[in-house]
């Protein structure tokens, strides 16, 4: 019995992961969508969004059923509870890039960014997209200090997104009020899908430690 349940453990952060797979590919293709004006690449990103919907679902679903048939404590129970945040955060990554993919999609055939912003964009997919897949990495292997370096290569969307309302606050931005708004939501949509990326990897180290980093002034331990 406690072999098997800890297969159901072990399938659980599996499932994890390959949601980060999705959503990693999801935001690489809405992102590219975006930049290149690809129409079939937005639908895509649209209609395989209801698959992270779907794992999110059955995560929980296995997840809820270990906490009822087996009781886990200490670490197990951490595991269970982790894979339930983490499964939501994922599944607003996905959200995060279909937005994307629609804001794409709304344009079309006309492009949503202006020429002068689109390396930001660029980058910031490529950050995002890369922070999903260490995402993946940490998942499988519990890496603490992967988890917590997760937090500083954030700091590069930041960076970017922030740089961003310094080119928008620009007297001479040429481009009127509807591309602003356009870029201004386009770019939280990419800081907060990397976020969420870093509450996992914050979650993840809440499995190893019993500590969730960045409550309070210190860590704190939780009450597991």
């Amino acid at each position: 019995m406690r072999e098997a349940y800890h297969v159901e453990l072990d399938q659980l952060a599996e499932n994890l992961a390959a949601m980060s797979v999705q959503v990693a590919d999801a935001m690489e293709r809405a992102t590219k969508a975006l930049l290149e004006v690809d129409l079939g690449l937005a639908e895509q990103v649209i209609s395989d969004d209801a698959k992270v919907d779907d794992a999110r679902a059955e995560c929980e679903e296995q997840a809820y059923a270990l906490l009822a048939l087996q009781a886990p404590v200490a670490t197990d129970l951490r595991t269970v509870l982790a894979a339930i945040h983490a499964a939501e955060s994922l599944e607003r990554m996905g959200d995060l890039a279909l937005h994307v993919a629609k804001a794409a999609r709304r344009r079309h055939p006309d492009p949503v960014l202006p020429d002068a912003v689109k390396p930001y964009f660029a980058e910031m997919g490529k950050a995002a997209v890369k922070l999903a897949r260490q995402v993946e990495a940490i998942i499988k292997t519990k890496d603490v200090s992967a988890a917590k370096d997760l937090e500083a290569e954030d700091d590069q969307v930041d960076d970017l997104h922030r740089h961003l309302f310094t080119v928008l606050m620009d007297r001479e931005w040429p481009h009127g009020v509807a591309s602003a708004v356009d870029v201004t939501l386009l770019g939280r949509f990419y800081e907060r899908y990397a976020d969420h990326a870093v509450s996992v990897a914050k979650r993840m180290i809440f499995v190893v430690t019993g500590r969730m980093p960045g409550y309070g002034s210190d860590d704190e331990d939780l009450t597991i």
